[in-house]
């Protein structure tokens, strides 16, 4: 059976009677989420395990983009709170609405949803601290979440945050992890092979081998990012200027690049344009690697993270009465659901970082990339919400290495 056909995709699926806005009740449960997020196996599961005729709704979208222009339009329209606002555009709340802009790479124009506001949806964790200076979601009920302790401290510690979406080891918990990845290099195990060599860490994109051999990913706190790692610091430093040779390292990583590109990025790579490229986990499948003669390393020194998250409609429910709600998070977080996700997804959840790898599918366990050495996820990190001010010095490093000419 192929991936595609164990995976809820571009269909929704009920299970149960189907919804409608306005005869929907507490026993009921609709989701937004990413395509080809969740198997149907786990859905099926989950409905098993339901003791009344709940109403079980899961809309799946393409991109996480569209799932951020869902919960916008849940977001009741008011003077007040209009998504031209200078509160929605991010404006007097830590982020300009260029530096949103520039971090995320959607527009936000969207046109309100008339279909019911759903009790969950999915988002990306970097787009947790607007979703919360936006006044887009809840926080969560902990009292209702009894697997949270089963989560890693990292994990924990991302979705604890204020008021202002900003870190806070004291604050409301507004989201629950449910996947994760990282950025990774994907490498054509032809060329290398006839190098005598293979990439293990970010240094490697340095060597003089790789001239116009490289695709990066367009996105500034990926690049700048991983550049900081191979000097020893963290992708989330706030003052750029005092990190010595971060430009000139930047200028001759700039040599090697022969495309910006976080969308098709892969494919110059699979026709042989490219010899080497920075990207995510969730892209580089095995069935792809092995198709196009790829292979994936988890850069040695650390890396980015990121992590898929739950999060609740401001206009939903109260967090404390949609126990359906909880109810699938907590299964989600349940050891036996959280050791089959890796394997049928091609991202593992976090809770399989607490578990004994002996109660992992072989697969799973013995997965570089879904599973990487304690030590290089020790080493690693999620992308934390910056200042204005840094934002600002990393679009303008970024826009002058970009306007550089290669040699």
């Amino acid at each position: 059976m192929k991936r595609r056909d164990i995976l809820l995709g571009a269909s929704a699926l009920t299970l149960g009677n189907a919804l409608t806005g306005c005869t929907r009740s507490l026993s009921d449960l609709r989701v937004e989420l990413l395509k080809n997020s969740v198997p149907v196996q786990m859905l099926n599961q989950f409905r098993r395990s339901l003791s009344d005729k709940s109403v079980l709704e899961f809309i799946p979208q393409s991109q996480l983009q569209d799932l951020y222009r869902v919960l916008q339009g849940f977001q009741p329209q008011s003077p007040g709170n209009s998504r031209n606002s200078s509160a929605s555009n991010g404006k007097n709340s830590g982020q300009s609405d260029s530096s949103w802009l520039r971090f995320n790479p959607f527009n936000r124009g969207s046109n309100a949803t008339t279909a019911p506001v759903a009790d969950l949806v999915m988002i990306g964790d970097y787009w947790l601290t607007v979703a919360i200076q936006q006044g887009l979601i809840q926080s969560l009920d902990l009292a209702l979440l009894s697997q949270w302790s089963r989560l890693p401290a990292q994990w924990q510690a991302l979705v604890q945050r204020n008021n202002q979406g900003q870190l806070d080891s004291n604050g409301a918990i507004w989201g629950a992890p449910y996947r994760w990845g990282t950025t990774v290099i994907a490498y054509r195990t032809d060329q290398f092979e006839r190098m005598g060599w293979e990439p293990q860490d970010w240094s490697d994109l340095w060597r003089m081998e790789l001239r116009d051999r490289i695709s990066l990913l367009d996105q500034p706190r990926e690049v700048i990012g991983l550049t900081l790692r191979k000097l020893g610091h963290s992708y989330n430093t706030a003052d750029l200027t005092a990190i010595d040779r971060l430009e000139t390292e930047l200028q001759q990583l700039h040599q090697n690049v022969k495309l910006y590109d976080s969308t098709t990025y892969l494919k110059p790579l699979t026709l042989g344009d490219t010899w080497l490229a920075v990207g995510w986990s969730t892209d580089l499948s095995p069935e792809v690697q092995h198709q196009y003669g790829l292979k994936v390393v988890v850069p040695r020194s650390g890396t980015r993270l990121w992590t898929d998250l739950w999060v609740r409609p401001k206009s939903a429910l109260p967090a404390s009465e949609a126990k359906l709600a909880a109810a699938w998070i907590d299964f989600c977080w349940q050891p036996e659901v959280a050791a089959q996700l890796g394997g049928l997804t091609g991202a593992s959840s976090p809770i399989a970082l607490q578990m004994n790898p002996q109660d992992l599918p072989v697969g799973l366990s013995r997965d570089p990339v879904l599973m990487p050495d304690p030590q290089i996820i020790d080493q690693s990190e999620f992308l934390y919400p910056l200042s204005e001010s840094a934002l600002d010095q990393y679009q303008s490093l970024w826009v002058r290495i970009r306007s550089q000419t290669r040699n």
